[in-house]
């Protein structure tokens, strides 16, 4: 179904690096791609699209992410079985009113104005008929032309949100909604609990519904600049398999704004409509337990745990088994490189500690042990002086590219699945237990002809192992313009 001027378009935002759920959450790999609400194995991206199935009018939706992350939100959009109208790829970050902007122009490039449903990739909401119904009311608002935000409602005095000051009391429930007064910072605690006793404030949920025109000439009249760079960035855009990949500099140049900042906290078309359906904003560990079912001792326990005698706690494990015996109120979650032990009242501070890393230049900071690419994932399982080792899965279909090494040899040794190498031109079958060498300077290409996954061994030697060690010479992925790097001799 394409967008018409009746149609409900979702624009699902997949910025940020939830931080504070490190070391699960990296640059390389955020929240918004990981299953952490339910029991599921839907990631939180995957649960933002499935809620919006139900909703009248609905068409397909609007996908921004950082082009980092392109195949990682393909794959997971295919998982579902949805098909993107687009996947808009950001080159740089720059928050949320570039993003709605960049939605909105690409909405009505063809003529239409439809409703756009903004959303973060990587919130929870427990209620999905209850959100359906909060935006259905907020529709005919929409459509009249006001700038719809949905406020949440508090269950305690939280420091941690932004609150929306509506223009009268909310505690009766509105059927519509209500205009906005005003918009207020993270409030000390006095502050909040007095909030919450006017009837009048929600928590800021960063989700909104408006017209497409109806956004854009607000971003036109209040931060001109904004839609001048993102018009400019999509005009001289390209097309990237399925992907559609803005313009580096003209979108480098645009402010980095949020929309509350920009529009919201100075329109005249701003309503909020209260919406009471368990949303979360996933923003710590402390706040995924809040919002995770529990056992009856208290404990949310994910992954080959085992628990004894605890309290109160989440326990997580990724790989290895973790046990938990005769502890209170902790966070232990295991990954392929970290273990965090924290206490509960303590995972707001994670932030800092991931600063550190990032001053000392920890790779832990920012990626996990095993990498996505957009043929698969490699995994490095040990390294030495001179020499590394690497566990490789080519999914099927898939080709690595044509490529070659300055400072490195490789062997390879498949351990499942049926490869085939191309090596200086000439192409051999490689099946399980079996290997190749690939001399330094080597052209040289794998891929997997087959249906299952190609998993391999790959041993490297050299004086220099970096990833940076790649020339390509034809990739089916758009990296072949890559400029290989200066390459540092040992």
């Amino acid at each position: 179904m394409s967008a018409t001027a009746s149609s409900l378009v979702p624009v699902i935002l997949c910025g940020g690096t939830g931080t504070r759920l490190w070391p699960l959450s990296r640059a390389s790999y955020p929240k918004q791609y990981w299953p952490l609400a339910g029991s599921g194995a839907d990631t939180l991206l995957q649960q933002t699209q499935q809620r919006l199935e139900g909703l009248p009018g609905l068409a397909p939706s609007l996908v921004i992410c950082n082009e980092d992350h392109r195949f990682i939100v393909a794959e997971q959009m295919r998982q579902l079985g949805a098909s993107p109208a687009a996947i808009l790829l950001e080159p740089v970050g720059r928050n949320t009113a570039p993003a709605v902007a960049v939605a909105a122009l690409q909405a009505t490039a063809a003529g239409h104005d439809p409703l756009l449903l903004v959303l973060a990739a990587d919130h929870v909401i427990r209620d999905a008929s209850q959100f359906r119904a909060a935006v259905e009311v907020g529709i005919p608002a929409a459509q009249a032309g006001q700038l719809v935000t949905f406020g949440i409602v508090p269950t305690a005095a939280e420091t941690g949100y932004g609150y929306i000051e509506a223009a009268q009391p909310l505690n009766a429930g509105p059927t519509a909604p209500v205009p906005i007064h005003r918009f207020v910072e993270k409030p000390d605690r006095a502050t909040a609990e007095q909030f919450l006793s006017t009837g009048r404030f929600t928590w800021n949920s960063g989700m909104f519904l408006f017209k497409a025109s109806a956004i854009l000439a607000e971003l036109e009249r209040l931060a001109p600049e904004v839609v001048s760079a993102c018009r400019s960035a999509l005009e001289h855009d390209s097309s990237d398999l399925d992907f559609l990949r803005l313009e580096r500099e003209a979108f480098a140049g645009c402010p980095n704004i949020a929309l509350d900042v920009a529009v919201m906290e100075k329109t005249d078309r701003g309503a909020v409509l209260p919406l009471d359906a368990g949303w979360s904003d996933v923003g710590s560990w402390s706040a995924l337990w809040e919002t995770s079912d529990r056992d009856a001792d208290g404990n949310v326990l994910r992954g080959r745990v085992i628990s004894q005698a605890s309290r109160n706690c989440y326990l997580r494990s990724e790989h290895r088994l973790v046990v938990g015996l005769g502890v209170e109120d902790l966070v232990v979650v295991e990954t392929d490189d970290v273990v965090l032990v924290a206490h509960r009242d303590k995972a707001q501070e994670i932030k800092a500690v991931v600063q550190t890393l990032e001053a000392a230049g920890a790779r832990e900071s920012k990626a996990h042990r095993r990498i996505y690419r957009p043929w698969g994932s490699y995994d490095g399982v040990t390294e030495g002086d001179r020499w590394q080792v690497k566990k490789i899965v080519v999914n099927p279909g898939a080709s690595l590219s044509l490529q070659m090494h300055h400072h490195r040899a490789e062997h390879w040794i498949v351990v499942a699945g049926t490869a085939v190498v191309e090596k200086n031109g000439v192409e051999e079958l490689v099946g399980e237990n079996q290997s190749t060498y690939i001399p330094l300077g080597c052209r040289h290409r794998l891929s997997n002809p087959g249906k299952i996954p190609v998993e391999m061994i790959e041993v490297q030697s050299g004086p220099y192992l970096g990833e940076d060690d790649i020339v390509r010479f034809e990739d089916r992925y758009g990296r072949s313009d890559a400029k290989p790097q200066a390459i540092p001799v040992a």
